[in-house]
């Protein structure tokens, strides 16, 4: 599949969405057939900007695309996509599973513990053959499942506990000495999408810091109008968007699970007085900060 062909398709959040990261979660849990259903079982080619999907296929069949080579899966199957993945299902009606989806910062966390060996950076497939192996995928993701859907105290430290065991399980899976589960080798990125890659990490590391759009594609080695067209082409946002998304999200996960202050809200995230930071939250998400804590507090 050629660039150009690339740029045609689709960038969601999650499929059918585009709007922000819905919740100050960094993961995302729900069955499978919660979304397939409504899209007659097909979830068209598209691919996320910077989101990574862990699916356990527990019943039923699904075709799957992946960066343009379809393959046809049966149960019980885990598949990686990261971000950036061009990919699309066809499941069977019957289909029962799940699919997690982590926020960038969380895929980024658990790349950085688990180094080369992350699952996470590679598009893979693995069918789980072996009881013990089905055993140890489902129960994992039964719990997050469970656990994401029915809050509880220490649910944010379990869950990131449960999805790091996850991506340990399916990180040795892809590395098994002669593993026959291996199915699929990704292809090398393209230039561009390597620069958009470079790009969000350089966020991930200084968003605090709120650096300038110059300074970040500097950083990439290309312009700053070439860094915008390449994020724009490949992850449906310009850079700046991007940056902003970051901060946002960071805004709405310590305004819900800590106690600071609006002002110490505002000052550990890079902005000058809290009244700027007060009206990027508000122009974002139509809530005051203040608004948004009430309202998370009220639902938790």
């Amino acid at each position: 599949m050629t660039p150009s062909s690339n740029a045609a398709v689709p960038v969601f959040k999650l499929y059918g969405e585009t709007q922000h990261w819905p919740t100050p979660d960094l993961l995302h849990c729900e069955s499978i057939p919660e979304r397939s259903r409504l899209h007659d079982w097909r979830i068209r080619p598209h691919r996320h900007a910077d989101l990574v999907h862990i699916l356990l296929i527990d019943q039923g069949s699904v075709s799957l695309e992946l960066e343009g080579t379809r393959h046809e899966l049966q149960s019980v199957t885990a598949i990686v996509v990261p971000a950036m993945a061009i990919h699309g299902f066809h499941f069977s009606p019957d289909v029962q599973g799940h699919i997690i989806t982590l926020a960038k910062p969380l895929a980024e966390h658990l790349h950085i513990l688990l180094g080369e060996s992350s699952a996470l950076k590679k598009a893979d497939f693995f069918r789980l053959s072996l009881a013990h192996e089905q055993t140890r995928i489902t129960t994992l993701v039964t719990q997050i499942d469970r656990e994401y859907r029915q809050p509880a105290p220490g649910r944010s430290l379990l869950l990131e506990a449960l999805i790091q065991a996850l991506v340990v399980e399916l990180s040795r899976l892809g590395h098994a000495v002669g593993s026959p589960k291996r199915r699929y080798t990704p292809r090398q990125n393209d230039k561009g999408q390597q620069h958009v890659e470079q790009f969000q990490t350089l966020i991930e590391t200084h968003y605090r810091e709120q650096p300038s759009i110059e300074w970040l594609a500097g950083q990439v080695g290309v312009s700053s109008a070439h860094l915008n067209m390449l994020c724009r082409q490949l992850a449906g946002r310009s850079a700046l968007q991007l940056l902003h998304e970051r901060l946002l999200l960071e805004a709405k996960r310590q305004l819900t699970y800590t106690n600071m202050t609006i002002g110490q809200v505002s000052d550990s995230l890079g902005f000058s007085e809290p009244a700027y930071f007060t009206r990027f939250f508000k122009r974002n998400t139509a809530l005051s900060p203040r608004d948004f804590r009430t309202r998370q507090s009220q639902g938790r």
